[in-house]
């Protein structure tokens, strides 16, 4: 049972505090954790599914036993959701439970007895440079966005940026004649990277085209903004551009924003890099993250050795 009532409660203030361990865990996550406003959203999104699923069972997240747990997971597995997202759910909630036993709403996080669904091994999807080069070249300067969408693409994939760090990107970032950018990445981290000479060059090809937009106040410091909104761009609208882009080159690989990531980490640890420099052009906070492109190297060093060693080559 709980050890804390659930509920309002007045301050000294006389204003009403809401004590509800679902507000008190996202204030948790915003403050305590840092994490960014999406991150925090897909935790209580998880957080909710089990929610419902107890409420439908006449039951609360308080109360919640092991076997509930189970039941969960088992109708998750019955909708056929992944193993992946079934394992990211899990440990959703086993942050949400140890908040909840932290903050002494329960004795015991249950979560900690549960095994994780096996999560076998998903390799990004990597471009390789003929098809960024394809992609870029398909751009239609013409446009009044045409110019915006190279520099975009170009920092994607010059930089390793993820898309919110490029929607986020400020001008007052912006460390040209040094050859670097200052990004801010999750839970607010700031690191500085190399930018190429030919983002620089696409970027500063946009200035013209950007200073001739009626920004609206307070997007002013943006460097991405949108011709139509006069406003900071979207993630949604960086996706759209580009699965656009894509489809018009005709590569059938799933690509989104991430893809410029994965292909940009690729191709640095193709040509020598080190892992540790790599983790930290992309802002990973353990070099277990980074080090997944070491298996994608693996994956096409096998594929070499099996096209063109003889003792592979089939007999005629």
């Amino acid at each position: 049972m709980s050890k804390k009532s659930v509920g309002k409660t007045n301050d000294a203030g006389g204003e009403k505090r809401s004590n509800s361990p679902l507000v008190l865990y996202r204030v948790y996550l915003r403050l305590e954790k840092s994490l960014s406003s999406n991150t925090i959203e897909a935790y209580m999104s998880d957080v909710e599914k089990f929610t419902k699923f107890l409420e439908e069972q006449g039951k609360d997240f308080v109360t919640a036993g092991l076997d509930d747990f189970r039941s969960f997971m088992g109708a998750l597995d019955d909708v056929g959701i992944t193993p992946r997202s079934q394992a990211r759910i899990l440990s959703s909630l086993r942050s949400f439970y140890g908040f909840l036993q932290l903050d002494g709403f329960v004795e015991q996080n249950v979560t900690e007895l549960l095994q994780s669904p096996k999560v076998g091994m998903r390799l990004p999807s990597v471009l390789t440079l003929q098809e960024i080069d394809d992609i870029i070249n398909a751009i239609d300067l013409s446009k009044k966005e045409g110019q915006r969408n190279r520099a975009i693409i170009e920092i994607l994939y010059s930089c390793g940026l993820r898309v919110s760090e490029v929607c986020n990107l400020k001008r007052s970032d912006l460390y040209l004649t040094e050859g670097f950018i200052r990004v801010t990445g999750k839970g607010d981290k700031q690191r500085l990277v190399p930018i190429s000479p030919r983002a620089i060059a696409e970027l500063e090809a946009y200035d013209a085209d950007r200073s001739a937009i009626a920004i609206k106040p307070g997007y002013e410091d943006y460097v991405f903004v949108s011709e139509r909104l006069k406003k900071s761009l979207s993630r949604i609208m960086v996706f759209r551009m580009i699965k656009e882009l894509v489809a018009a080159v005709g590569i059938t690989k799933n690509v989104s924003p991430h893809t410029f990531r994965h292909s940009f980490a690729t191709h640095l640890l193709e040509g020598g890099a080190n892992l540790r420099i790599i983790q930290a052009m992309l802002g990973h906070e353990s070099i277990s993250t980074t080090e997944i492109y070491t298996h994608i190297d693996s994956t096409r060093l096998r594929e070499e050795i099996i096209e063109h060693h003889p003792r592979n080559k089939k007999r005629v």
